[in-house]
């Protein structure tokens, strides 16, 4: 077995250098110096294919990762969470967070020729905002039903109104979630952005996509013209970056090996320790919330609290997640990961593994009986819950849900699972016919938990209703001061810690690995690579 690798473990401490973090020397070699070379960059990307190369319309994560090369943002997020200018030279925050004003660059052009300006802004926004769109996340991060309209001031003046203060809102106008598309795809091929492919997924960025093959190969190009990169940035100094899409860990770990690829993501923690000591393993902690599982209150034994309460107490998460993810991930203790803004630190070791308390809770629930095979009854209805799964499912979080079941086997609870493809997956979750379900969800703003435990959220899989979290919520959105803003957070994760409609697991990293031949990339702060600064020789 090789030798460790060199690797940067990035938690919240660590968050102020992330964005200006070089893996050597920023200075392009010679060969990127003439403009040529080629990056080849290994991703899961899976379902990719399944109508997600559209971050305005999709929630993957891989989605937003790769498109970014394309799709440049109004304002660029620092890794000290400040913002500055991208193509928005300036702008100004009016009516306490109510409206916002930019002031836009006035030599930008989208790939296909076409310039960008207030009216390709306005075209986006109100693309988005549209239900027809069905864009979810992206409505959602645009202020959801608060987002009143963009408004074409003149040509390079944009203004963007919502019908209350909406603070979150530089943050998303961060993201290439509302990132934009060129107005004349908008206008003539709209329905094949999900699809995706060259001519289609036109933006303004660095690169311009120039070859989609599903579940084999993107290929994006340099932009020639590009000069409006953040902080200064022109045009890449490499020519090609090729984005493998190879869904198997131990295949990616195979090319970065060889040197068939440069860099690769999405890497489990049990492969880190193959990866080769030439190359360099990089890790940030995904802000936001948790890798968790998500109990449906209105469907099933889990409209019960304590049971509810019971579940969470049952599972022995400190010994999965160090045994599992070999002491990599932390384990979670809130709904929101210790690297995102407002996490509340006073819920850590606050609800230990405890199977004599989830016996009791059990027993006070009324499931004193057992059936032949030792499960709990009442009434002559055995104590079962469907855990519905989207593949595919890696090894590491399949031994994690073996080690859930066993565990709730001990206290007498019947935990089936089930790993659906995303059509069959979706059936249920529709309808919410399930009794719960799993993912992680990254975001650098609390305001991520509205979508999750909000009434209308289009993430709410517990099926929370609660007027007066869903009031708190509102507040968090319309609070301008940090500490208050701080104040509502800790609300909801408390509120949660006792209501228990979700169950937080573990906070996972983005664990990347980049051969020594790549200079100059850096990472956001979700740890994803930017590679408009990269250079390979």
């Amino acid at each position: 077995m090789p030798s460790a690798p060199t690797r940067r473990l990035l938690a919240a401490t660590a968050l102020a250098a992330v964005s200006a973090l070089a893996l050597s020397s920023c200075a392009a070699s010679d060969s990127s110096a003439s403009g040529d070379g080629e990056i080849v960059w290994a991703i899961e990307g899976a379902n990719l294919s399944a109508g997600h190369m559209d971050p305005q319309t999709s929630q993957l994560d891989v989605s937003s990762m790769v498109q970014r090369a394309v799709l440049d943002s109004l304002v660029f997020q620092e890794a000290d969470g400040s913002f500055s200018p991208w193509l928005a030279e300036s702008w100004d925050v009016e009516d306490d967070g109510a409206t916002y004003v930019f002031r836009l660059r006035d030599d930008v052009t989208f790939h296909d020729g076409t310039p960008f300006d207030a009216a390709a802004v306005k075209a986006n926004f109100d693309r988005i905002a549209d239900p027809e769109t069905a864009s979810a996340q992206a409505a959602s991060m645009l202020g959801g039903d608060a987002y009143t309209g963009t408004e074409v001031v003149d040509d390079h003046t944009v203004r963007v109104t919502f019908s209350r203060p909406y603070v979150p809102f530089l943050q998303a106008a961060s993201t290439s979630l509302l990132g934009f598309w060129s107005p004349a795809v908008l206008e003539s091929s709209a329905d094949q952005l999900k699809a995706g492919g060259p001519d289609v997924n036109v933006g303004t960025g660095p690169f311009e996509l120039t070859s989609y093959t599903p579940d084999q190969e993107i290929v994006y190009t340099r932009n020639e013209d590009y000069t409006w990169g953040p902080d200064g940035g022109t045009a890449p100094a490499f020519e090609t970056l090729r984005v493998e899409i190879l869904p198997e860990a131990s295949v990616r770990l195979g090319v970065i090996s060889s040197g068939e690829a440069d860099v690769a993501t999405n890497l489990p923690p049990n492969l880190v320790s193959e990866v080769p000591d030439d190359v360099t393993v990089e890790a940030l902690e995904y802000p936001g919330l948790p890798y968790s599982l998500y109990l449906n209150e209105k469907y099933g034994v889990f409209a019960d609290q304590r049971v509810r309460q019971a579940f969470s107490r049952a599972i022995d998460v400190d010994t999965a997640v160090q045994e599992i993810f070999f002491g990599q991930f932390p384990r979670a203790w809130s709904i929101l990961g210790a690297t995102t803004p407002g996490y509340d630190a006073s819920l850590e070791d606050t609800w230990a593994f405890d199977p004599d308390a989830a016996n009791a809770l059990l027993d006070e629930a009324g499931w004193t009986g057992r059936d032949a095979d030792g499960f709990r009854t009442k009434d002559g209805q055995r104590l079962t819950a469907r855990w519905i799964a989207w593949t595919p499912v890696p090894d590491d979080r399949a031994a994690l849900a073996n080690a859930i079941q066993s565990d709730l086997r001990a206290v007498g609870f019947d935990l089936q699972r089930e790993v659906l493809e995303p059509g069959a997956y979706n059936e249920q979750y529709g309808p919410k016919t399930f009794d719960l379900t799993d993912w992680g969800f990254s975001g650098v703003d609390p305001d991520l938990l509205r979508s999750h435990l909000q009434t209308d959220g289009f993430q709410n899989a517990s099926q929370v209703s609660d007027p007066a979290l869903d009031a708190l919520l509102d507040e968090g959105t319309a609070t301008t001061d940090t500490e208050a803003r701080n104040e509502v957070y800790r609300e909801v994760q408390q509120w949660n810690a006792d209501q228990v409609a979700i169950v937080p697991l573990y906070s996972p990293a983005l664990i990347s690995a980049v051969r020594s031949d790549v200079t100059g990339l850096t990472f956001d702060l979700y740890g994803r690579p930017l590679f408009a600064t990269a250079s390979v020789g």
